[in-house]
């Protein structure tokens, strides 16, 4: 069993990828939280992790990101944070209990695959926002 601990992400900046810690923030029940510092607490990125058991023993795993675009307003000659837009991802993982390790590490292996640049299909829909024909 992990602790809540640091998760250091890498972007896709070019020409040099930025690499963005992401620091234990909290854990509520089975519910973990871990955001990026960007010195505005209400607009940092963040990284919630829960993991539980469904009443058929399913293992139910969920991965959410948020990354909120922080943009500074003037009001009555005052710069004041404010949140413009925010990019939300959530990953959700089922898995019967009798799969294998193998197995789980095969359809996570695909998944991070999926996110190659290189696969137009899921790249070009999620990045550019092109749909499919």
């Amino acid at each position: 069993m992990p602790a809540l601990q640091n998760l250091v992400l890498t972007d896709r900046t070019t020409p040099t990828p930025v690499n963005h810690t992401f620091t234990p923030d909290s854990k509520n029940g089975d519910v973990a939280t871990v955001r990026e510092d960007n010195g505005v607490p209400f607009g940092s990125p963040r990284v919630t992790i829960s993991k539980r058991v469904t009443a058929n023993r399913r293992h139910k795993a969920t991965l959410q990101f948020a990354f909120p675009k922080v943009i500074s307003e003037t009001i009555n000659g005052q710069s004041v944070p404010k949140v413009a837009r925010t990019i939300n991802i959530d990953v959700t993982f089922t898995c019967d209990d009798q799969s294998t390790e193998q197995e789980r590490k095969d359809a996570i292996g695909m998944l991070q695959s999926a996110f190659d640049p290189a696969k137009v299909l899921t790249n070009d829909v999620l990045v550019k926002l092109q749909g499919i024909y």
